[in-house]
């Protein structure tokens, strides 16, 4: 009864492990016009290889075998150049482009159907040992080289592009970019990918961009304004002098 139990058990998890495979596979396929075929994501994308490491390591520690799960993870970051803390929680189909240099932080809990580029940083701001790392919705991407800092959550939906700095909370559906990071006001077709989480086209609008823009505009009007004022003085002053010699 014990064999048959434990047999089943295994084949159970292996039939997880091939559907997590699948799933994360196709995810790379659809986000990645360079990923020409599966066996060229199982063999060749680092991320996909770090997400496997990092399920590894992490039942080692949530198993209680924390010293042996952190050095998986050592393991794994010397092969991928891709860092992920062991007990941080990661959602299904993630996808990590290129990878190099990313950080995922003890604490950190990422969503599912997230994208997330090379030096990428979830990172903490507390010395405390509890919830001091960000936590990422659903279908979020983040762009190569932000920083994400702070027990701060981002929502569904939503895109923070490349090097941005975020250390508040982000409104689900919501675009930022800029260090410190701010929302880009911005008009969405939904379904939509912004590759790197910046966004390029005309429908977007920096908002730093748009007050300099206003405040050009309104400095145009002002000297336009004064030129006016300055021409009716120039014609009004001929004559008041000849009305005063005719006096």
């Amino acid at each position: 009864m014990i064999i048959r139990w434990q047999a089943v058990d295994f084949i159970r998890k292996c039939r997880m492990a091939f559907m997590f495979l699948r799933e994360s596979i196709q995810a790379y396929r659809e986000r990645d016009p360079a990923a020409r075929s599966s066996l060229e994501v199982f063999f060749c994308y680092p991320g996909l290889h770090a997400v496997i490491w990092h399920r590894m390591a992490s039942r080692l520690w949530h198993g209680g075998a924390t010293s042996l799960a952190r050095f998986l993870a050592h393991i794994g970051r010397w092969l991928t150049g891709i860092e992920i803390h062991p007990a941080a929680k990661l959602g299904r189909r993630l996808v990590i482009d290129h990878g190099m240099g990313l950080v995922i932080g003890e604490t950190a809990e990422v969503g599912d159907d997230v994208t997330l580029y090379h030096q990428v940083t979830l990172g903490g701001t507390s010395l405390s040992h509890g919830k001091r790392h960000p936590t990422i919705g659903n279908n979020v991407i983040i762009g190569a080289g932000a920083k994400i800092l702070g027990a701060i959550t981002v929502g569904d939906g939503a895109r923070i592009g490349a090097n941005a700095l975020v250390i508040r909370p982000v409104p689900p559906g919501t675009t930022m970019v800029g260090a410190p990071a701010r929302p880009l006001d911005r008009v969405r077709r939904d379904p939509c990918f912004d590759a790197y989480g910046t966004p390029c086209g005309e429908m977007s609008v920096d908002p730093l961009l748009r007050d300099i823009e206003t405040l050009r505009l309104e400095l145009a009007e002002l000297e336009a304004r004064v030129a006016h004022i300055a021409e009716a003085t120039a014609v009004a002053q001929p004559a008041e002098a000849s009305r005063a010699a005719a006096e």
